[in-house]
């Protein structure tokens, strides 16, 4: 039977971006793994959760840069996924920079950030293996593969979310588009808010009732029937440039979940990679990440000329 783990001392965790929206509780829900929904809800209650120091109800929206109070709470963890010793060796292999206040990570694509619905282990079980204090300070999809940061202390967790939050983190994506985009270079800035469609699947669509969203296209290369960009985003939502794409009408090439069009012949998973990462602080700092192999086999096929038989 697993022992109480005590999370020692309050915590004060400034919402990012992405999580503007959120409800108080869910938030809460996600910040203390392992805690009842009852205990949740009795620490707003009692004003032991604040934010940006005054008391809120569980169903407060939250917004991008707000301070959560969060109280010391007792846990009972659940048991430790199994980490293959060789996974723990090529996520060491992946990571591109490590100090005192960060760690840049190049995640491979099938990797989720997290365990659990169904996913037997994640990318943050992983480098637990390696320190158990890093926390990641934004999320790639699973399908996803590039450039993920992840904060190497608390203190600097809090400085990177407010970086993310004054849109001082430059992030840039190389993707394959469906079709052809009109023009050289495209913005969308169009609400998002997540939905679950009519098979149970958690999905996000453009809704002026959504969040604010904004991402920047860039042509890079056509083809025939598919468009390679780059895409830039200004803000950090859940699956924004796969959603923003097929709001276009060009859904991004191999997306399962929002492109019902074929992906080319050798293409096997979602064409998205973040390629591109500035930081500001401590110092402005780039980061980049080639193209993976199995991306740039795509493009070398869509480049190939036709045979006629």
């Amino acid at each position: 039977m697993n022992a109480r783990k005590v999370e020692t001392g309050v915590r004060h965790v400034l919402v990012p971006e992405d999580k503007s929206g959120q409800r108080l509780d869910n938030f809460l829900v996600a910040q203390l793994a392992g805690v009842p929904r009852s205990l949740v809800y009795r620490l707003v209650r009692t004003g032991q959760v604040r934010v940006n120091g005054g008391r809120a109800k569980p169903m407060k929206k939250l917004r991008g840069g707000d301070e959560v109070r969060i109280p010391p709470v007792a846990v009972r963890p659940d048991d430790p996924p199994s980490v293959p010793d060789d996974l723990v060796r090529r996520i060491r292999s992946r990571i591109l920079e490590q100090n005192e206040d960060f760690i840049v990570i190049d995640k491979p694509s099938g990797l989720a950030m997290h365990g659990g619905s169904g996913i037997s282990l994640g990318l943050m079980n992983v480098v637990a293996r390696i320190d158990e204090g890093w926390r990641p300070l934004h999320r790639l999809d699973r399908p996803t593969s590039g450039l993920v940061v992840l904060a190497a202390r608390h203190q600097s967790l809090v400085r990177l979310q407010r970086e993310m939050a004054g849109r001082r983190v430059e992030k840039r994506y190389l993707a394959l588009m469906t079709g052809s985009l009109p023009e050289d270079a495209v913005t969308v800035d169009r609400p998002l808010k997540k939905i679950r469609d009519g098979s149970g699947q958690h999905r996000v669509i453009v809704d002026e009732t959504g969040q604010s969203a904004r991402t920047h296209f860039r042509v890079l290369e056509r083809f025939p029937a598919h468009t390679y960009v780059e895409a830039e985003i200004e803000t950090g939502r859940t699956h924004q440039i796969r959603a923003h794409a097929a709001a276009l009408g060009h859904p991004l090439a191999g997306d399962e979940r929002y492109n019902d069009q074929p992906a080319p012949d050798a293409l096997k998973r979602l064409f998205l990679h973040a390629h591109f990462l500035r930081l500001a602080w401590p110092e402005e700092r780039v980061f980049s990440s080639p193209l993976p192999v199995e991306l740039g086999a795509v493009l070398d096929a869509l480049r190939a000329p036709a045979t006629t038989g």
